[in-house]
This record gives structure tokens, sequence and C-alpha cells, in this order.
């Protein structure tokens, strides 16, 4: 009872850890005869990955992702669909670790790293990988990210009108956007995937001089997914939101998500709260987003909006209190390469894990109801 699985019509399993030889994922219930080629997963794993400025963490890992099982292509298939398809039976994708260098957490092998999960993996399985964290390390997020590029690909599969996932990082540490600077458009053009220009220049400083003084930043990212028709999720235990929530608490060093309004919904009226209905070109029409785009747990047709807050990377080099494995005090100062503000690379894992809830009910929805 690992737990290493999630999803239930589209379920994935994740293997591997941050030192090991390779990581990778297993996914189950795609559809047979979607094109899927090893350099679709490339473009968004090339997101995810490190080194990509220097904000993140300075590991060199390309990784190039392998389709070990799944796809299959002949002369007639590359002529009817134009490349490899999936078969229905289960896709494994690898994704190999070429960079590591254990040898940079020998010294905290007896010590328990504050804000780290040392202590209760040891805690629960009597011993723990302390190289890199092992299997509760961030890099286990790039086998979510190759995985919820066939997660898109199924529903584009499965809907003519396309569902458009972006996301960016809205604030960093106590700096946030500002929402009348916000425009998609901006989101590719710097380090932070940042919707608002002017809020990535003042957290480019900000982060400069974290990073320069050993310390690190958090953040929050908003994953949007337009376009998702209604309907979709299920009401008490099948919420669209709850297995949202679900999702986006499962990445690493989550400690807060919101659906729509989130905890400002507490602090609003009854009459501010609610989304008011019209009718427009034969449709309905919402005149606001409160409930980010899910009623009763079912998806109303408006734009899903979660947010997810990503604490402070625990990996620091300023010293901290903290207990070795046989109880003695001490101190511990992490060396090696880390994110200082790991919310970064959690931009796109968000869009993954979007991709792969709607995905799932998708696939659930069509076996309820169609």
């Amino acid at each position: 009872m690992s737990f290493n699985s999630f999803g239930r019509m589209l379920r994935f399993t994740t293997w591997g850890e941050s030192h090991g030889p390779a990581l990778g994922v297993v996914i189950d219930g795609c559809p047979p005869g979607i094109v899927l080629r090893a350099e679709d997963i490339q473009t968004a794993l090339d997101k995810r990955k490190p080194g990509t400025s220097k904000f993140v963490t300075q590991r060199k890992e390309p990784d190039e992702v392998k389709i070990l099982s799944g796809v299959f292509e002949d002369d007639r298939i590359k002529e009817d669909f134009g490349g490899p398809v999936t078969t229905g039976t289960s896709i494994s994708l690898m994704i190999e670790n070429v960079d590591q260098r254990s040898k940079d957490y020998s010294d905290i092998r007896d010590k328990y790293r504050p804000g780290h999960a040392d202590f209760t993996y040891d805690a629960k399985y009597g011993f723990r990988d302390y190289r890199g964290g092992g299997r509760s390390s961030a890099r286990e997020t790039a086998a979510r990210v190759a995985a919820g590029v066939v997660a898109e690909k199924i529903l584009a599969h499965l809907y003519e009108s396309a569902i458009w996932i972006r996301a960016s990082m809205v604030q960093m540490g106590p700096y946030k956007i500002d929402r009348d600077n916000f425009d998609w458009m901006n989101v590719e053009k710097n380090p932070f995937w940042c919707a608002d220009a002017k809020a990535a220049e003042l957290w480019a400083e900000k982060l400069d001089e974290a990073r320069k003084n050993g310390s690190s930043y958090g953040a929050v990212i908003e994953v949007v997914a337009s376009g998702v028709p209604a309907g979709l999720g299920a009401p008490v235990y099948g919420k669209l939101d709850a297995d949202l929530a679900s999702a986006m608490m499962s990445i690493n060093a989550v400690k807060g998500v919101e659906i729509g309004a989130g905890m400002e919904a507490a602090a609003l009226t009854g009459e501010e709260n609610a989304d008011e209905i019209r009718m427009k070109d034969g449709a309905p029409h919402f005149l606001s987003n409160k409930a980010g785009g899910i009623l009763g747990g079912i998806s109303s047709g408006q734009d899903i909006v979660a947010r997810f807050a990503v604490k402070p990377t625990s990996s620091i080099l300023t010293p901290r209190r903290t207990i070795t494995a046989k109880g003695e005090e001490t101190t511990v100062q992490t060396i090696g390469r880390h994110d200082p503000c790991v919310g970064i690379r959690g931009v796109p894992v968000g869009i993954a894990m979007m991709a792969l809830t709607l995905a799932d009910h998708a696939l659930l929805h069509r076996a309820q109801c169609e």
C-alpha cells in the first residue's frame, strides 16, 4: 500500500527515485488510436526540467523520455494516422537520471532536514533514501508531466472543441501579480511562467537576492482549463473539485489548494458569491465565476480555475536546528543543487495534473452517460 497511483478510468502509476537509475510512469485506460510520439512529450518535459535558468536547480538532466510500451506503428498505421498510435494497453514511459550527485547528501544521512519528509519517512518505513529525498523528491513530477501530455491528447480525442489548459505563477513570496497586467502571452517570455511581465521583473530581483543569501521563496500557481464541457464530475464522493484538490495537493511542497474564489469566498456575501446566469446566443451565460467552473462537484462549462500554494524550498544553505536519527540535537546545512523557488517548475506540473484529472472524469462521464 504505497499509493503510487492516481485516477480511476485513466489511472497512472509513477515509479523511481531522485538518485536512482531512472524514473517513469505507467498509464492505464488510454483509448486506442491516438497518435503519440516521444517528441510530443518532450516539449512539455523541457518546460519542467532543471537547469533552464539561474532561478531553478542547476542539476543537468536532459529528461529525455522513452516510450517503452503501449504504442504501435507499421506502414499502414503511418499512412492512416501519420505516426505511432496508442494500442489501448498500458503505456510505459521512462526518463533516465544522468546527473545524480549522491555525495552531496552524505552529511545528512543521519540528520533530519527541517521541512523535508526525512523524519516522517523514517518514522513510517524505518529507514529512508537520503539521496535527494528519494521518492519524496520533486524529481518524481517529471513522470507526471509526461503522463499529462497523454491526458491532453485523450481530451483532444474525446472532444471536437478544444480544451485549453494554461497556468501562470501569480505570486512569489509576498509579491503578487497585478491582475490589470495579466496577459497569457507573457507566460512563455519569462523564467517564472508569469502572465504579468512587470511582476516577473520584480521577482527576478528578489529571488536573485534570496538565492545569493542561501534562502528561498514560496509561490502560488493558477491553473485554468477553458473549453471544458458542462457535466464532468459527480455528486458527493466523485466531485470534480475534490479530485482536482487531491491532484494538486499531491504535488511535492504544495500546502494549500483553492477552486475559484477559494478562501476569499468566506468574506463575500451571498449576492457577491452567486454566479448569476443569463442567456446569450441561445446558451446559458454566467456573469461571474466565483465557483471556479464547478457547481455541486460537476463542471458548469465555465473556465475551471484552481490555485495551489507551494512552500519555500526547505533545502537552504542557512543552518537550521534539527535532530539526528538517534535523537541527538544538532544543526544541518543543506548543500547541493536546489530550487530557490520550487514553484517555478510547479507550473507545468499543475497543467499536467489538471489534464489528468479532467481526462479521468471525461472517461468516467462517457462510461456512464454516453
